[in-house]
């Protein structure tokens, strides 16, 4: 197992890759679950907390793998067994998810053991077929990983009181791991391949998000007969998450990773990205549960569930790759204004999920006509 060209041609997700996303985000659709359950219940802080963690160890373990896989892929049987033992861990930690939010980590450590074991075995097979400095970045890997999930099992020991710093704690030194094996020397991954592997699980995730609002209209509607209450939120919702997908496909980041410098810090801030587009399906299935009456908290709060993840998707799209391709103040404001209106539809009552849809609407609109306007200008300067 040796690296690929970083310079590769035509280099695509391959379908190992794709179902290693789909099986991943069955994991994400059960986080969403319980952080409805949380927030409706009432727990928003602690139900965030626990989302936050549970979402960090889907995220972490997904994106180290497909790093790998964008240096290393070989697609080989030890390979896809390998990976398929990683898609089964991912089904154990979905599995503890509920419990997690109960403060119970034991079958979520389970899961995420089988993954970084697995995802250690990879790198160890990379390092046996390697020589150099090559072999001394796979051994820094797998020796960081196997580290770390002894860090991991300090959690299962800790008091719940203390629990939230020893996680701040691991997932640091979790996200030390690549910046010290690379410090010397930087592995080939393909920046195309890279930015297509994160487009596509943008995808992905905004898909769950439609289904799980679907279903929790569908529900609506069915068991309590509030068609009117819940269109309002449906239409909202729908244009929230076509919105989301129109502005982060908007430019072709790829050709901005250049460096493990810009790649991290792109790469990490997709954390972000992922958790706040899976929130806003989360966000939209409490807009429905307090409409119809079965949420305990106020229209505010649950408005809010649906604007806050809006707005921060808005802003780390823009933070991460849109502002690079933005000229002028009108194009690079447009997101971040966009933002703050989402926010402050907080406060429409009834109508502040679908007045945050028309305003992420808008903001396509908007960014559309001023990027046809640049267009026009740089055109007419070449003539």
């Amino acid at each position: 197992m040796v690296e690929r060209e970083r310079d590769e041609e035509h280099r695509v997700a391959s379908p190992l890759e794709l179902f290693f996303d789909l099986c991943f985000v069955v994991a994400v659709a059960q986080g969403g679950a319980e952080l409805v359950h949380a927030i409706a219940e009432g727990h928003t802080g602690s139900g965030v907390i626990d989302y936050a963690r549970i979402f960090f160890a889907i995220w972490w373990a997904w994106m180290n793998f497909t790093w790998f896989a964008s240096a290393y892929d070989n697609d080989d049987v030890i390979y896809r067994v390998v990976t398929l033992v990683q898609i089964a861990g991912v089904l154990v930690l979905a599995a503890g998810v509920s419990r997690a939010f109960a403060d119970e980590f034991t079958v979520v450590y389970l899961g995420y053991l089988v993954m970084r074991l697995a995802m250690a075995a990879h790198w160890l097979r990379a390092a046996k077929a390697t020589r150099g400095a090559e072999r001394t970045v796979a051994l820094r890997y797998a020796g960081g990983v196997l580290l770390c999930q002894v860090g991991w099992l300090g959690l299962m020991f800790t008091p719940s009181g203390a629990r939230n710093w020893v996680f701040l704690a691991m997932a640091v030194l979790e996200m030390c791991v690549p910046v010290f094996a690379e410090r010397n020397r930087q592995t080939s991954w393909h920046p195309h391949h890279i930015s297509e592997r994160y487009g596509l699980f943008t995808i992905i995730v905004l898909g769950e998000t439609i289904a799980a609002a679907t279903v929790a209209v569908k529900s609506g509607i069915e068991e309590h007969d509030a068609l009117g209450e819940l269109l309002p939120i449906a239409a909202g919702g729908l244009l929230i998450v076509f919105a989301a997908w129109w502005i982060y496909f908007a430019v072709p980041i790829h050709d901005r990773l250049r460096s493990n410098r810009q790649a991290f810090l792109w790469g990490y801030g997709h954390y972000f990205i992922f958790a706040s587009a899976a929130a806003i399906g989360a966000g939209i299935e409490v807009a429905v549960e307090q409409a119809v009456g079965a949420a305990h908290l106020s229209r505010i709060a649950a408005s809010a569930a649906v604007t806050i993840p809006s707005a921060a998707f808005l802003l780390m799209v823009w933070a991460l790759h849109a502002r690079y391709f933005k000229v002028g103040a009108a194009q690079q404001l447009a997101l971040p204004v966009s933002a703050l209106l989402v926010l402050g539809c907080t406060f429409a009552g009834h109508w502040a999920v679908f007045a945050a849809g028309v305003v992420a609407a808008l903001t396509v609109a908007v960014g559309v006509m001023l990027s046809a306007a640049g267009n026009a200008r740089a055109d007419l300067a070449a003539t």
